[in-house]
This record gives structure tokens, sequence and C-alpha cells, in this order.
């Protein structure tokens, strides 16, 4: 029995195949091409002529994909959005789409509406909820819209509202209409909620693309009867159903499938990953072998968001980042010639001096042709490599929680070009299949499940609330294909809320289950 994972980078679309032992049987990296669709074909086609092996023998096939971060930074390809926010008047002041970019704003449409509706924080009616209201805003949407975004004044309270208005979407609209309910997406802060809400809407037609796209190119290669999942940005796998309804949990699965195969490759739960890909590279943290979220808000593609996302700092330095000498100093990146490196760099025959040059010519990788970049002169090199060095000493001190030495785990294909000492690291760890740590993250990942919801201890006792978050959090697991006798409690986080006199908590529970 095997298992199929490709990742999509910026650089290259990596694929990998394992059996059922999690042993890396064969591995290849190619291109990422301009469309995705054709890399992903291309590469599966690859892996699975190389390998040889009996395509009725795969079980599982696993894609993440840059497709949704690419369609939001682009501003292609997105559905028409309608917003619905429960809350007039008293939100008001602060219209939906506010501090959005104008051209995304009009690639969604803007269309919006203030209905009557939302709680207080303690749960009292914020203002009269209107069916009849609800209705002939949907009515007058019908045709206009492609997606519904529905947000609710502290729905992470109580969400009944926003669900009572997705079936009214569904019988106004009809039931292929897709609905996004705030509660189910966002944390605590209306703005930011509303905000991914709407991109979550906004993503519903490239994710089905995407996933159509996947298991076509399965079907042509004879993979009939794999379970297929995609990943998402906590380091874990969804269903291609439950990635349907939330496509925004794609957004970062990237750098988390490396750092979910960097630990497998390493061996080790806790340490710092850095992933060097051919732009960019990616520092993250290993927190009992899962990335660590951040607490922050994120800002996707110049949208305010509070949904889950990994804690990464992302810089652009990588493999294929261009080398320039301005006035007598030495710049690197941000631009890089990315999936043209093997066209562009000098290494290759190319006229672009890349870092990738620099390392080949100082003698620290074995790539391409060495007599090429033989003329660069040697001081100017190593001012290069140590300026590579100064940015990604800077990185990994940005992601620091103590002023201790950290173990590096690296990974990319990137990596080549990164300095093997360097300042506040005490040991980095390097394994020969770090190249395609992220398909193999990809392929070994569990299912996770992750409730949040604003309790009331003083209504209901904090054992109870706790019981009810973790047996909501497995039912999302459930729906994301998790085997219900694996699942298990592995986060609960509990911030309670200062302002409200009821002792008020804001309660998170995550959990993991093994595939079915």
């Amino acid at each position: 029995m095997y298992k199929v994972g490709i990742d999509v980078g910026g650089t290259n679309t990596d694929a990998i195949i394992l059996d059922e032992g999690l042993n890396l049987i064969h591995q290849v990296k190619m291109p990422t091409s301009e469309d995705i669709e054709s890399g992903i074909v291309s590469s599966l086609k690859r892996v699975l002529e190389e390998a040889g092996i009996d395509r009725k023998k795969v079980t599982h096939a696993m894609l993440g994909t840059t497709q949704c971060t690419n369609a939001i930074v682009e501003r292609k390809k997105l559905a028409k959005v309608g917003v619905i926010r429960l809350g007039y008047p008293a939100t008001a002041s602060v219209l939906p789409y506010t501090a959005w970019p104008k051209e995304m704003v009009s690639a969604l449409t803007g269309e919006y509406r203030l209905a009557g509706g939302g709680y207080e924080y303690d749960g009292q009616v914020l203002s009269s909820f209107s069916e009849e209201e609800i209705r002939s805003i949907l009515k007058e949407w019908k045709g206009k819209v492609e997606a519904i975004a529905v947000v609710g004044v502290f729905s992470s309270l109580k969400n009944d509202q926003e669900l009572r208005v997705a079936d009214l979407v569904a019988e106004v609209m009809g039931e292929k209409t897709p609905v996004s309910c705030s509660s189910l997406i966002g944390s605590v802060g209306l703005i930011e909620r509303e905000n991914a809400t709407i991109l979550n809407s906004a993503l519903f037609k490239v994710i089905a693309a995407t996933s159509n796209g996947f298991e076509n190119a399965l079907r042509e290669e004879g993979i009939t009867d794999a379970q297929v999942f995609l990943c998402q940005n906590d380091g874990t796998l969804m269903s291609i159903e439950y990635a349907r309804k939330f496509p925004i949990l794609t957004i970062a699965c990237g750098p988390t499938n490396s750092i979910r195969g960097a630990s497998y490759l390493a061996g080790i739960k806790d340490a710092m990953v850095l992933d060097v890909g051919g732009t960019t590279s990616d520092i993250g943290v290993l927190t009992a072998g899962f990335p660590r979220e951040s607490a922050l808000a994120v800002d996707v593609g110049g949208v305010r968001t509070n949904f889950r996302m990994p804690d990464i700092v992302s810089i652009g330095l990588g493999g294929g980042s261009i080398v320039r000498n301005v006035n007598n100093e030495v710049t690197i990146g941000p631009d890089s010639v990315g999936y043209r490196i093997t066209e562009e760099a000098l290494v290759f025959g190319g006229g672009t001096l890349t870092t990738t040059d620099i390392a080949v010519r100082l003698g620290v990788a074995e790539i391409g042709n060495p007599e090429l970049v033989k003329h660069i002169d040697e001081e100017f090199a190593q001012q290069a490599y140590a300026k590579i060095a100064a940015m990604t000493e800077e990185a990994i001190d940005k992601m620091k929680t103590s002023n201790n030495d950290a173990t590096v785990v690296l990974v990319g294909g990137g990596s080549i070009i990164i300095p093997r000492q360097l300042k506040g690291v005490k040991e980095i760890i390097h394994n020969e299949n770090g190249a395609v740590a992220n398909a193999i993250g990809a392929s070994i990942s569990q299912i996770s499940g992750q409730y949040e919801q604003i309790y009331i201890y003083s209504q209901t006792p904090r054992d109870e609330a706790r019981k009810d978050a973790e047996e909501r959090a497995k039912q999302q697991a459930i729906l994301a294909g998790a085997k219900v006798e694996t699942i298990e409690l592995v986060e609960i986080e509990e911030i309670p809320l200062a302002y409200h006199p009821g002792n008020a908590t804001r309660l998170r529970v995550k959990v993991v289950g093994e595939l079915t």
C-alpha cells in the first residue's frame, strides 16, 4: 500500500511516494507551472512512472497547494460574494470591506447588507432578527452573487442566527450556493472575523477547481480507489469535502507541511524549522510535533484577519534570489528568478547572479557547472555569503522566545545556500531528503479538528464547557476524515474575558486523529 504526496510551491512542485511504513520510495522535484494544475499532473505522472508501483495499491493521495493564496494575492478567479452582517444598527459605524484594498473589493463585487440580529457580550439579543428581512436580501442577490458570507455580532458566543441564515440561503438561492458562517471560521473580533469569512466565501470557486483538477489527475493516472485529502495550515489534513467548505484553511499550508516533514525526518518534536525555497525562506517553530500557531491577527493579501494561522516569518531569501552590487554594497532579493533558476542562474548557463551561484563559487554547494562562476570575485562572494547568514540569523532571532541558542532543522530545495554555522544556533540538522520535506509532511499528517467558543462559566460549569468543546472539535475532525477511535485531545487553551462579569472564557480545543 502506498501514499502519494504533492506540494506546490512558488518555485517547485514536489511529489513523493511513501510505503505503508512511511518509508520514502521515490521523489521528484519539477518547476511549478504558471497554471499550477499542469505542474501537478506532470509531477504526479513522473513520480508514478519512475517508481513503477501498482496504481491500484495507492490508498491515499494528499495535496498541499498555493492556489488559494495566489488567488487572493493576484485578485483572480475569486467568487462574487454577498456579505450579510447581523448587527444593525449597532455596527453601522464601521462597514464591511473597511480598509480593504480597492481592487480586492471590486473583484468580489463589494455587495453587503446590514441586518437586524447579533448578540451582546453576555448573550442578550442585540437587535431583533427578521427572517423576512434576510429573505428579501437573498432574493435581491439571486443571480448576482455566487457565495454568501454571514457574520453575527458575538456569534462566537451564540451562532444560531448565522446557522438560520445559512438555511435561508439554501431555501431562497438553492442548496448549492456556498455559505460561510463566521462562527465556524474566525475568532473573537468582529471585523477581522468578518474579513476571514468573506475571503473563505471568495475562495469557493478556486478550491472547487483545484480539488476537481487533482481528482481528475489521479483518475487519469489510474488511481481510482485512493482517499483524497488537502493540507491545512495547522500541519494536518482535511478531506476534499471539508476543504470545499473551508478553503481558507489551505492558506499557508506549504510552510506547515515543511515543518511537519522536518519533524518526521529529524525525529524530533521541538525545534525551529528553516525551509528554504527558490524565492523565500520560511521559519516556523515545532511544538510537540506541530507548528506553533500565531496569536496575532494576520494580514492575508492586504486584508486583516483572525482565523487560525501558523506563526511563520518569511524573508525574501531563496536559492533563486538575485544578488547585486549596489554602490559597493551587496543586496540579496527580494526578487528571484524562481522556477526559471535552471535557465537563468549562472551555473546553468544563464545571465543572472543568484545566491546559488554564490554558494557554488565558494565551494559549499555542488550544482550546475562551477566553471561558469569562477569569474566571480571571491571577496564579493564572501560578502554575499555573510549577508545570507545575517538575514537568516535575524529571522531566526525573531522566532525565539528565549535567549538560548536554537536547534534548527534545515529543509527545502534552496537549503544549499545556508551557512552551516550561524550565530544563535547550537545545531543545524540536515537530512538528505530535506528537499522534499514539504511533500513528506503532506503525506504523513493526521486529521485535526478545532473548536473555539466563548463559554460563560457562571452559566455553564468549566468541566461541562470543556467537555462540550472537545466533543464539537471531535465532530469537526470526523467531518474532515478522521477515524473516530483514534481521535485524541492535543491542545486546550482558555483565555478569560476580563470585561465580562460572569466569568466568560474563550475556550479553544484541538484534537487529532488518524486517516480513515
